[in-house]
């Protein structure tokens, strides 16, 4: 018999509704007092998972904290993103694709990923769910109920299913990003096709790569939460092509393209799967951290930097915090400003100066072929500085 009777008892196990509903109770402290969380959109998951040592931005956006408030009160304020214009016009490019119960839409996806012999998307043959409900959660239950009456529905008479703004729910960390993909549509044959609508133009047939590839890792993430709901329904398959529509040339007429995302998929697959858990992020935090702009901004300056961040010059052009993240980052010296491929190549030399350090011959292992080659190249440089000189 135990000396210690208490030592026997079953110790009590948290159901997982109990403990999503801890960590979102959290996650709200986190925030600040009667602040709605900031959805989390495939755009930020994307770039998320492009940079998953970055502790920060995983609590933050897991969160819900608005970030650019946040560096507006820090004093360094975000300059990216799109101008109302173009915001507008992207708008009335995706109404104009959209039109007729998506008719041009679902002509282009059969013209592009379309099965041989599949009959084409004719209004008979076409059905446009109603997708609205109560709230994300709602939603998200809403259309897995569309898409798996849609594969039904294929597969009894065949029929097209075009699904406009569905949403679905990816695991981030241990925190639910649910996420609204441009459309969805389902073959005759049952498998899903993720729809892309971007306002960048397609010249002759092709568009700027990088903004291709920024909109295939987008996809990816839908193509993954979309697979989750796959594997509850029979029948069913995710495409690992995605349709990008774009305006042709420089008119308002749309055109397509098939993308294939598979290696995208893999390496955000890969990332999210990095990530550190948020709730564990959180209980290293100090007690009464709290990310409230409204706070004086010295408490939000210290609640900021008691989050690890992993900067990189990428973050530039996808994080609202990257102006102080980059100023923390110079101010320690740390080489990561520079570079993630510098960064690799220097190997354990971390910082500004231990690099100079090395190459000047004052630290550093002689054997180390990273401080050899540093030797070597300051070496070589006085010789052309001094060559010169002469």
């Amino acid at each position: 018999m135990s000396e210690f009777p208490d030592s026997a008892r079953p110790q009590p196990v948290r159901s997982p509704a109990t403990q999503a509903t801890g960590l979102r109770h959290r996650l709200a402290e986190l925030r600040g007092p009667d602040t709605p969380p900031r959805p989390l959109d495939a755009r930020a998951l994307a770039a998320l998972a492009a940079n998953p040592g970055c502790s920060r931005r995983a609590l933050l956006d897991g969160a819900g904290v608005d970030k650019g408030r946040i560096a507006d009160v820090l004093g360094a304020p975000a300059t990216f993103g799109q101008s109302q214009f173009a915001l507008t016009r992207g708008n009335a490019f995706e109404a104009r694709v959209k039109a007729d119960g998506g008719a041009e839409l679902l002509r282009l996806v059969h013209a592009r990923v379309g099965a041989a012999g599949t009959a084409e998307p004719t209004p008979e043959l076409v059905r446009t769910p109603d997708l609205s409900a109560i709230g994300p959660e709602g939603r998200t239950a809403r259309t897995a109920l569309a898409l798996r009456a849609a594969v039904e529905s294929a597969a009894e008479s065949g029929t097209w299913t075009f699904l406009d703004h569905p949403m679905v729910m990816l695991d981030v960390a241990g925190s639910p990003a649910f996420l609204e993909p441009d459309a969805v549509v389902v073959h005759p044959d049952g498998s899903w096709t993720v729809v892309e609508i971007k306002s960048f133009p397609m010249i002759d047939g092709a568009a700027d790569a990088a903004k291709v590839g920024a909109a295939a890792r987008q996809a990816a993430v839908y193509v993954l939460a979309l697979e989750q709901v796959a594997e509850r329904t029979p029948g069913a398959r995710v495409r690992d092509r995605i349709v990008l529509v774009c305006p042709k040339d420089f008119t308002n007429l749309p055109a397509a393209s098939a993308v294939d995302v598979r290696k995208q998929c893999s390496v955000t697959r890969r990332q999210l799967t990095r990530l550190t858990r948020i709730e564990d992020i959180a209980a290293a935090l100090p007690p009464g951290t709290v990310f409230d702009p409204e706070q004086p901004p010295e408490e939000l300056t210290a609640a900021v930097e008691s989050v690890p961040a992993a900067y990189a010059p990428e973050c530039l052009a996808a994080c609202e915090l990257a102006f102080h993240c980059r100023d923390r980052s110079r101010a320690a010296g740390a080489v990561t400003s520079l570079g993630r491929p510098l960064r690799a190549e220097l190997g354990g030399l971390t910082t500004v100066d231990a690099v100079l350090a090395a190459a000047h011959g004052e630290a550093g292992d002689p054997e180390d072929p990273t401080v050899a080659a540093l030797r070597r190249a300051a070496a070589l440089r006085a010789e052309a500085l001094g060559g010169a000189r002469c």
